[in-house]
């Protein structure tokens, strides 16, 4: 299908010409390129504040060198400037654990890596607040939602300020922004200044602490300051634990750190969007293609997703690495089976489809529909995992609605197959409740997910195979990936399948030790893998195993946590990865000599002497 360009946000003066408009209400700058998608953020936020009446244009990816043309184009929004920065964070989109350079950047044109800055959001809000000092300037995205509050910068290799600190900017709205974003724009609109709105739900923004709304008060939880988690890591630590409490729970207190003479100010999240609220978001008038600007251009994050559709938000996992839950929170918000389908039938109708779905899933594929059947016990809950240290009895897990939703997808004209690539949680399939029926529903869900929604390779993320580390990333134990891939190869043998079962495991994660990574080479060996869905740990700003890398202790207990930080203690665990490689031999036979554990040589390699590996594909 061919667009004009009306049909998408204004991104020039040309295209503000050809809608009619003299000046935008708001503008937003993003670092990505702008893909008219719902999985794009600023396409998302863009086309809310649109349904909502107000003339919004984007500027995807600004050049900030030199006179800052692209900043200035559009001259001034008539409420506020929006900076969102992409959908991955800066640093993690552009560098390896290593801090080498990514091949690519997935969501630039052609992937080059010279289109955004490094913190795109600091350099952006510093040149908007310089050309146009008196348009507030308020910050989204995951790279500020999760800069909020004292942070540890893995690649700075230092504590930093909350980000408005450092940006000048007037508010960060945290967190899925639709809901507070619009209610902003309606305040300003009606002719409030910004440093008056301090009571929308979502944002934070710096305040002295005599104007700070209530004053600090004893229902607010008055954090270490900036400086004492400076001085004291296990400050740092003890913060964490708050702010991870209080962005998973119904009913937040408001957090305040003291910072630079003033207060940072964060308050409470808005309640999880209704079913009707997410539609709503999903079901506005996306083209769901690159802006035409980039025509005969590759944006590889758009071509993972461009045949994929997403049914649900937040996370109940609660990972100790992943930043799902601090963004969007562990309450499940599902779309309804309406909105699902109306999606599906625009992808059957792209000129490219081929009548299969790339994914059918969601920041974890099999939690649709499942939630706390108590919901009481739900609003009084602080735990940041259902599912961890055990699935929590109130929690129902039945895949009933989510099996109806595969069937009604799958029914449609023009769907071949739809493929599940999200990560699928083993442990919710395993697990056996009072409810017999969501049992039987749980291993209805397993045999259809193997059997028809698998494209030959089924990834699944143990992460670990010592429990001791396991716990600490608040994933289940071994055991249980060892009872997944009994019933993976049974169903298989049954339905004469040959499909694979590709584990993904991290390495350096805090208390993983190198005897533990090759204690998980002789295990995966034995289970007949030789892995390639690897990575190394990487700290990420406001995640539990960060806050544990940094400062040595656990934020939950305070107690001490080894963590490998320097290139060679992560080489050294990263190599076990690799043990069939006969160019990683002799380094790992060195290694477990030194560490003592000679014992695991002739497991690894049971001939003496030197053989030569024949490198092999995983297999069940």
């Amino acid at each position: 299908m061919e667009y004009r360009l009306t049909d998408f946000l204004p991104t020039t003066k040309k295209e503000l010409d050809l809608r009619g408009w003299l000046q935008p209400d708001v503008i937003l700058f993003s670092a990505d390129a702008y893909v008219d998608h719902p999985s794009f953020g600023a396409a998302v936020i863009g086309r809310t504040l649109e349904a909502s009446g107000y003339r919004v244009a984007i500027v995807p990816q600004p050049d900030w060198h030199g006179d800052f043309r692209d900043f200035k184009k559009l001259g001034k929004p008539r409420l506020f400037f929006g900076v969102a920065p992409g959908c991955m964070d800066s640093m993690v989109n552009k560098y390896t654990a290593n801090r080498r350079l990514r091949s690519e950047d997935a969501y630039s044109p052609d992937g080059r890596h010279d289109m955004r800055p490094e913190y795109p959001t600091i350099v952006y809000s510093n040149i908007l607040k310089q050309l146009f000092p008196d348009v507030p300037v308020i910050l989204g995205g995951i790279e500020a939602s999760l800069r909020r509050l004292t942070h540890y910068d893995y690649w700075k290799d230092c504590l930093r300020r909350c980000i408005l600190c450092d940006s000048h900017a007037d508010m960060i709205i945290y967190g899925m922004g639709e809901k507070p974003i619009v209610e902003l724009a309606r305040r300003l609109d009606e002719g409030k200044n910004i440093r008056e709105i301090r009571d929308i739900p979502q944002t934070v923004y710096l305040e002295e602490e005599k104007d700070i709304p209530g004053g600090i008060t004893p229902d607010d939880i008055l954090l270490h300051s900036h400086e004492e988690c400076q001085r004291n890591k296990k400050a740092e630590a003890e913060n964490f634990r708050h702010i991870e409490e209080e962005s998973n729970k119904i009913h937040a207190q408001r957090l305040l750190q003291a910072v630079d003479g003033r207060y940072a100010v964060v308050n409470p999240p808005y309640p999880p969007m209704s079913t009707q609220e997410l539609d709503a978001s999903f079901d506005l008038p996306y083209t769901r293609m690159p802006h035409p600007k980039y025509k005969g251009k590759r944006i590889p994050a758009y071509e993972m997703i461009r045949h994929s559709v997403n049914i649900h938000r937040g996370c109940f996992g609660g990972c100790a690495f992943c930043t799902i839950s601090a963004h969007q929170g562990k309450f499940i918000t599902c779309r309804s089976k309406e909105s699902i389908l109306k999606e599906v039938e625009k992808i059957t109708r792209m000129p490219d489809f081929k009548g299969y779905l790339s994914d059918l899933g969601g920041p974890s594929a099999n939690m649709y529909g499942m939630s706390g059947r108590n919901h009481g016990i739900c609003e009084r809950c602080k735990r940041p995992s259902c599912i961890h240290p055990k699935i929590c009895p109130n929690l129902d897990t039945d895949h009933r609605r989510l099996l109806d939703i595969y069937h009604a997808v799958d029914a449609l004209p023009g769907v071949k197959k739809s493929f599940i690539g999200s990560g699928v949680r083993y442990d919710l399939l395993l697990y056996k409740s009072k409810d017999e029926e969501a049992n039987r529903a749980a291993e209805q869900y397993t045999r259809e997910l193997i059997c028809r929604h698998v494209s030959g390779r089924l990834k699944v993320a143990p992460e670990h195979t010592s429990d001791s580390v396991l716990a600490l990333m608040r994933k289940p134990p071994f055991s249980q990936f060892h009872d997944f891939k009994r019933i993976f190869d049974h169903i298989n043998k049954e339905e004469h399948l040959h499909q694979q079962l590709i584990p993904y495991f991290i390495s350096s994660h805090p208390g993983c030790r190198e005897a533990d990574m090759a204690e998980l080479a002789v295990l995966t060996k034995r289970l007949d893998f030789q892995l390639e869905q690897v990575q190394d740990f990487t700290p990420t700003p406001m995640t539990v195993a960060t806050e544990t890398w940094y400062t040595g202790y656990d934020p939950y207990t305070l107690l001490p946590v080894f963590s490998a930080k320097t290139p060679k203690e992560k080489l050294a665990q990263r190599q076990y990865f690799f043990w069939y490689k006969p160019e990683a031999r002799r380094s790992i036979e060195q290694s477990l000599r030194r560490i003592g554990r000679e014992d695991l040589i002739r497991a690894l390699f049971p001939n003496n002497n030197n053989v030569r590996f024949r490198p092999k594909n995983n297999r069940r």
